[in-house]
């Protein structure tokens, strides 16, 4: 009978149910141990469907990366009508909305897929980025910033990652507790990075 409902999909829901597949399956097992024959198995298809829609499975673990990055890169899209505090409080929000919601596409990010191959470093290298000048500029009330918020924003990216994926794992507190963490870490991070510029006579 499962067979038969999936048979009723259309193409863009049934690559979407492929890669929410390979997200569960990259999040919790190594590279080299996921097999196309799973995830066929998985959503009750043909290994022939499934390589119509992805040509094997480096390129399957591409489109998942960057579906991924994409999608984080919406959900987190800043209100720029906002104060920059505000801005940051409602992106973070999001942010870990988005991480509660999708844990195996990021888990897939962030623990399995940057060790696989160059091209799939520079698709989160470039996500990162993107995030990396959106919070500087709400930081810098629009600016580009300077070279020390730049560098330690990118250094408050690390910790949130590895904050955000200890969270999924232990759940030991709220969304709004370890939205607030963070936003307060990178808070304090700027204003110490800002005491420490030296001022013009």
């Amino acid at each position: 009978m499962s067979n038969k409902a999936y048979s009723r999909l259309d193409a863009t829901d049934r690559r979407a149910q492929l890669l929410e597949i390979g997200c569960e399956l990259f999040a919790t097992r190594p590279y080299d141990e996921v097999w196309i024959d799973h995830v066929a198995d998985k959503a009750g298809v043909s290994r022939g469907l499934l390589y119509h829609h992805f040509e094997n499975k480096r390129v399957f673990l591409h489109a998942i990366v960057e579906h991924e990055t994409r999608a984080i890169l919406e959900a987190t899209k800043p209100d720029v009508a906002l104060p920059s505090e505000d801005r940051l409080l409602g992106a973070l929000d999001q942010y870990f909305r988005y991480v509660e919601a999708h844990p195996h596409g990021y888990r897939t990010l962030f623990r399995g897929a940057p060790a696989t191959d160059s091209e799939v470093r520079k698709l989160i290298d470039d996500n990162l980025t993107r995030q990396e000048k959106r919070i500087v500029s709400a930081l810098s009330a629009g600016g580009t910033g300077n070279d020390r918020h730049r560098l330690i924003v990118r250094g408050w990216i690390g910790l949130v990652i590895t904050v955000a994926l200890d969270w999924l794992d232990h759940k030991q507190m709220s969304t709004e507790e370890v939205r607030d963490l963070c936003a307060d870490a990178l808070l304090r991070l700027v204003a110490t990075g800002s005491a420490g510029v030296p001022t013009s006579n």
